[in-house]
């Protein structure tokens, strides 16, 4: 009869025991994640005249039923239109970037609501955005190979200046410029000398007369500058037993 009494004890003991289990699992709270996991590339390159796709991955605990995700310059400046971000498969966005966007640190940002659209959780990520600009226009002004008529042998001395259009033209220091001639009578060019710019972009340079002929001012650029070349200057060139 004891065995009994305590075998029906220790099934009761075991019953709430099993109960209470039950109930603390069920009241067990989901604890809210959310995290910007992967930044890809990671500086977003963008070349002149292109774009560049970026894909931000985002992990979400299951309590997570909406993400809402954003990307701003760090630094708080505004571009004229919130950038379009691609909602893609499982907390994946895609957001495109162009030359027009805003060069330096960004912002992104990931928002986690549940399912009655109460925000539960947030996070924050940074990037670096590259804006790769195209080269920038030169043009060579006020070319001048003279004097216009000149004797056989002596000095053809050139002159002129290299300028970039930097919202505005402005002079070019340190750059090459190579002077062509080409004969009367023929087709070619031909290098006869080169100059480096100085103050302001100007450049001087020589060379003897022996021939009537043409002559042009050539830049060929770098890797910021596109290059240019000058109008055409002709010089009459006489013997000494030319006399007119």
């Amino acid at each position: 009869m004891r065995k009994i009494a305590v075998g029906i004890v220790s099934a009761l003991i075991g019953g709430a025991m099993l109960v209470s289990g039950a109930g603390a699992a069920s009241a067990t709270k989901v604890d809210t994640q959310l995290k910007i996991r992967d930044i890809s590339p990671n500086p977003v390159v963008v070349k002149a005249g292109s774009e560049t796709t970026a894909y931000f991955d985002v992990g979400a605990s299951s309590d997570v039923k909406k993400v809402e995700f954003s990307v701003s310059p760090a630094d708080g400046v505004r571009t004229f239109a919130a950038k379009d971000v691609k909602d893609l498969e499982g907390w994946r966005f895609a957001v495109a970037f162009n030359e027009g966007d805003a060069h330096g640190k960004w912002r992104a940002t990931a928002v986690a609501f549940d399912d009655a659209n109460k925000e539960i959780a947030k996070d924050v990520a940074f990037f670096n955005v590259e804006i790769q600009k195209g080269k920038a226009d030169t043009r060579i002004s006020r070319f001048d190979a003279g004097p216009s008529k000149v004797r056989q042998g002596r000095s053809v001395w050139f002159s002129g200046r290299l300028q970039v259009d930097d919202e505005g033209w402005e002079g070019v220091r340190g750059e090459k410029v190579n002077v062509y001639y080409r004969a009367n009578g023929t087709s070619g060019w031909k290098w006869v000398t080169s100059a480096t710019t100085k103050w302001g972009g100007k450049f001087t340079a020589k060379t003897r007369a022996w021939r009537s002929g043409t002559f042009k001012a050539v830049y060929d650029g770098n890797d910021e500058l596109n290059g240019s070349t000058s109008r055409y200057d002709y010089v009459r060139v006489y013997s000494h037993r030319w006399h007119r």
